[in-house]
């Protein structure tokens, strides 16, 4: 069999993340990272049988579909995999915000330094999930 880098079959190495490959949700038009979650092989199956961005959920240990209660879908355009098999780029056409403090995308803050944070946005307080994603 050809090495993951040349390979034109999908193998994802769930095995590095103990079931879970990193999954990148990235605006199909504008480009903007919006957020970065896990996927399981049922989760990424199901994103790829449904056209909607379907991630695993460390913390319920659950498959969750983005948007789902709050409306806020990410419906795939595009599904890349990285050269080691073990991260996915979805580019989304993203309806509402993609993160659940409200914001459009999840890296809304900066390091400024090795202690400090600045945000790169003021639409939103620093903690309001009033619009959760």
């Amino acid at each position: 069999m050809a090495d993951r880098e040349t390979t034109t079959h999908i193998d994802l190495d769930f095995s590095k993340g103990n079931g879970l490959v990193s999954a990148i949700a990235q605006d199909a038009n504008s480009k903007e990272v919006l957020m970065c979650a896990f996927m399981n092989r049922e989760a990424f199956e199901t994103t790829l049988a449904t056209g909607y961005a379907h991630y695993y959920s460390r913390s319920r240990d659950s498959l969750w579909k983005k948007g789902e209660s709050s409306g806020h879908l990410q419906k795939i355009r595009e599904i890349r995999v990285d050269c080691d098999q073990d991260c996915v780029l979805m580019l989304v056409e993203q309806t509402g915000v993609a993160c659940h403090t409200g914001r459009r995308s999840c890296f809304y803050r900066r390091a400024v330094n090795t202690e400090e944070l600045d945000f790169l946005d003021q639409d939103k307080t620093p903690g309001d999930t009033s619009e959760k994603a």
